[in-house]
């Protein structure tokens, strides 16, 4: 509701038509269109349509060749004059009937519909002609027969209508669909002339449902991309609307004209309005727009949330009216104290508008920090134990919602989103969303005191598993990033700090005594700084607010519940590997069904696949190599190696970028280096590996560019390839926000690796190690995938070692760029297709490919998981 006073002076006003009622305070300009995200699920819902035909198509070419047979025989016995005066009709009523509308909303005076319906119809006609081309020259031959038939010239039809296309993408864009008489006319054009062609046999079945969908969808994608004309109703609107349902409004402030107003676009635009007699009125309008917004976070949360159910993303206006009327009735009988709803109404076809009385006051994060007493913290459980004892749930329990009126009662507003008879999980949700707002303002002592003290423990503790992110509000998420990333900002500048006036200190004590043996004053030194460090942490450590009411809370109950509720049903990171995943399977499916696998199984060379196995064994103790290089404190190598193993687990639910990082930096911190320095090892590890790869990957280049080559000049690859990398090097430097942005990330990276690489550089033995341990990962690899492609490539289909390690080094940077785990199907697509281009055949590469990915991937999963176990048990991971 809006937050002013009923006494607050008007704004500048101007009059209406009538001269009679003012609306106070010019409105702001309206934009011309608004994008409606339901013409963005109809342009979604025609492209999966149109992927589902062309899927018929493709793979059930017995069934489409028997309907067409079926509409063959069946339409045979028409006589020739019908379909002739059918196929005359309906051509000349497709070209009329669109040019008839176009006049009649000329007429009308609403030319910019009919200039979207033409921009749709120009656009459609397009992508026909590019679904003609495809279809006649890439597509493959079962989608080409189900789609076209043979002419009498010894041609074939066209795939898709090119003149039907364009008039239903114009006919949906300009809306005859929504206009009864038009749309029966329009519907009796298309099913004619489809009759006409159809039974003429100038088409299938298939190239007509591909027609109509690519109309369908060109229209609802232009209107998505160029906007829906506005209909949002004026503030003059309004005015008709209250005198309509019984009220004399004399003028109407928008809420952002309101001092303190937190109004939010998705509930609906707010306006103070004055009467002629009686108090003032807070009226919420709500229109289809503002209905609109949030439409896909609602539908992200839809989908991920379990048993938490959200109102309808694509609920109509007149459900929406019912929703909050309902909730603003029921807050009332409960006994909570809510804005009161005294009419409703709807302000023409596009828009509704709700009456309550008005209620003063300020928002509960407008009010300064020491008007927020005990008294109003016990007030404002109070209007949500009334809510809970019948079983309503609020769901938005924030600061802006939490009015305060003079009197310093606290008042509930913006009920559209709650929710009757809600189940307990979201009652919870409340109570929890209710702490971590109060906490936000007062701190979570006062905030779980005062919750104890009206609902009772029971009812705060059993919130606890809900004091989790996902379970609160989208703004109060976003401040609470906000906060951990002042308190992350905080520590750092603490440690900077602390490092400095270590040295400071240590400086000033050397200059006035005698100089020790070196390395021992350098131990000594550093032992010193590490230890000013961890204190200032330790000092500058701070709990997060949800860390700090969980506290708070078992203080009171020690045995409540502190495991969270599993609430999220699917990530948006299962989402992207099941994406990933499924294109990879569909691509390695298409190249498996080519190869003969028991020819080539027959054939294989199982010595090299003993070799491919014991060079997938031994990039282990290579991993392990290139990790302790750059640990200089003494960790086990036989355990650590078992770490690697463990890897191979992890990968399954992990990528493969993120998965081993983080398994490294655990076991390290278990086998007692410290968090900051096992995150530095690693780091360190990483980049060197970074830079060896780069490294291996332009010298093998530069060899197979000049395999063939009898004098030694680089390959043409590899000078693009620097010439690539030189010019992004000279557009980053050149571009001050890329520089920036750079600068910032490389800072962050080099601030703890460099000095970890530092204590390295002191034990040569162990960068040596390091160094060699990578080189020697690389070519166990890469020596594993060259005896995967000789088992089954024997002497004559194989490729050069040279050629061989570009190929993995490319696929592997792929991989881990990926974010399936372990770079499933990013890594069997990427060495398939490289090894392709380098020579081999098809079913080869593919055998190779799957050979390697056995050994170095799938057969170490059951190993890693013993290792993993084992581990676990021992206190190292």
């Amino acid at each position: 509701m809006p937050s002013r006073e009923a006494g607050s002076g008007p704004g500048p006003e101007f009059v209406d038509g009538d001269g009679g009622d003012r609306l106070s305070g010019d409105e702001p300009l309206l934009p011309a269109r608004v994008h409606r995200p339901s013409d963005l699920v109809r342009m979604a819902t025609g492209l999966l349509a149109i992927a589902i035909v062309l899927a018929i198509a493709a793979f059930a070419h017995g069934t489409t060749s028997g309907l067409e047979q079926d509409i063959t025989k069946g339409t045979g016995q028409a006589p020739d004059v019908l379909i002739r005066l059918a196929g005359l009709a309906s051509s000349i009523a497709v070209l009329i009937l669109p040019v008839a509308f176009a006049i009649e909303r000329l007429i009308k005076r609403d030319g910019l519909r009919i200039a979207d319906g033409v921009l749709a119809a120009v656009l459609a006609h397009g992508v026909a002609l590019a679904t003609d081309l495809w279809v006649a020259k890439a597509a493959p031959g079962s989608i080409r027969d189900a789609l076209t038939q043979p002419t009498g010239t010894g041609g074939l039809t066209d795939p898709v209508h090119g003149y039907l296309a364009p008039v239903i993408a114009y006919m949906t864009a300009v809306g005859m669909a929504r206009r009864p008489r038009w749309r029966v006319a329009l519907w009796a054009v298309l099913i004619l002339n489809s009759f006409a062609v159809l039974v003429g046999g100038l088409t299938t079945p298939f190239s007509i449902a591909l027609t109509v969908l690519i109309g369908w969808t060109v229209a609802y994608g232009t209107l998505y991309a160029v906007g829906f004309p506005n209909v949002r109703p004026t503030g003059q609107t309004l005015l008709a609307g209250l005198r309509h349902v019984g009220f004399r409004p004399v003028s109407a402030l928008r809420a952002e004209d309101i001092p303190d107003s937190h109004d939010t676009g998705d509930r609906g635009r707010r306006y103070l309005v004055t009467l002629e007699d009686g108090p003032p009125l807070d009226v919420t309008v709500v229109d289809r727009e503002q209905q609109a917004q949030g439409f896909f976070y609602r539908v992200w949360r839809r989908l991920t949330l379990r048993g938490v159910s959200t109102r309808s993303s694509l609920q109509s206006l007149r459900q929406a009216l019912e929703q909050e009327a309902l909730l603003a009735y029921a807050a009332i009988a409960a006994g909570a104290n809510a804005p009161k709803l005294i009419a409703t109404s709807e302000l023409g076809p596009d828009a509704v508008m709700l009456v309550y009385e008005h209620v003063g006051g300020r928002p509960l994060d407008s009010l300064p920090d020491g008007e927020i007493t005990d008294e109003l913290l016990h007030s404002a459980w109070l209007q949500v134990k009334s809510l809970q004892s019948r079983r309503i749930a609020h769901r938005r329990l924030v600061g802006d919602a939490i009015l305060v009126d003079r009197s310093g009662n606290v008042i509930l507003t913006d009920m559209r989103g709650g929710e009757i008879a809600a189940g307990d999980v979201v009652l919870r949700m409340d109570v929890a969303q209710m702490l971590v707002t109060l906490g936000l303002r007062v701190g979570a002592k006062r905030a779980v005191t005062s919750a104890v003290e009206v609902l009772g423990p029971d009812a705060v503790a059993g919130s606890l598993p809900l004091l989790q992110p996902i379970a609160l509000s989208r703004s109060t998420r976003a401040t609470l990033r906000r906060l951990a990333r002042e308190q992350a900002q905080r520590q750092r500048e603490a440690v900077i700090e602390a490092a400095a006036a270590e040295r400071e200190a240590r400086a000033a004590a050397s200059a006035g005594e005698a100089a020790e043996s070196g390395r021992k004053a350098a131990r000594a030194e550093k032992q010193a700084e590490k230890k000013a460090i961890d204190e200032a942490l330790e000092e500058a450590r701070e709990e997060d607010l949800l860390t700090q009411i969980r506290h708070q809370v078992l203080l009171i109950r020690p045995q409540a519940p502190v495991a969270p509720v599993q609430l999220e049903r699917i990530k948006p990171r299962t989402v992207v590997t099941f994406v990933a995943g499924a294109f990879a399977a569909y691509f390695l499916l298409s190249t498996l069904t080519h190869v003969k696998f028991g020819e080539l199984i027959a054939n294989a060379q199982w010595g090299w696949v003993a070799a491919a196995l014991l060079f997938s064994a031994l990039s282990y103790p290579a991993a392990a190599m290139s990790l302790l290089g750059f640990v200089p404190e003494r960790v086990p190598f036989l355990r650590t190696v078992m770490a690697q193993v463990a890897g191979s687990f992890v990968k399954l639910v992990a990528p493969a970028a993120v998965g081993g990082v983080a398994l490294n930096t655990r076991f390290l911190q278990r086998a007692g280096v410290r968090p900051g320095l096992a995150v530095a090892s690693v780091g360190a590890s990483q980049l060197f590996g970074l830079a060896a790869h780069i490294t291996l990957l332009l010298v093998f280049g530069y060899l197979t560019g000049t395999e063939r080559t009898p004098e030694l000049t680089p390959s043409r690859t590899v000078i693009a390839g620097l010439l690539t990398a030189a010019v992004l090097v000279l557009v980053v430097t050149a571009v001050p926000i890329l520089r920036k942005f750079v600068v910032t990330r490389v800072r962050s990276l080099f601030a703890g690796v460099v000095p970890r690489m530092l204590d390295v550089l002191q034990r040569p033995q162990k960068l040596i190690t390091g160094i060699g341990g990578m080189l020697l990962l690389t070519g166990t690899f890469v020596m594993c995938l060259d005896a995967s492609i000789r088992a089954f490539g024997g002497g004559e289909n194989t490729l050069s070692y040279a050629s061989v390690a570009v190929v993995f080094l490319t696929a592997n940077a792929l991989g881990s760029a990926a974010p399936t785990p372990g770079g499933v199907g990013a890594v069997e697509v990427a060495l398939t297709t490289a090894l392709t281009i380098a020579g081999l055949s098809s079913g080869i590469a593919t055998s190779a490919v799957l050979l390697y990915r056995l050994l170095t991937f799938w057969l170490p999963v059951l190993p890693g998981w013993l290792c993993f176990n084992h581990l676990t048990r021992k206190g190292a991971l």
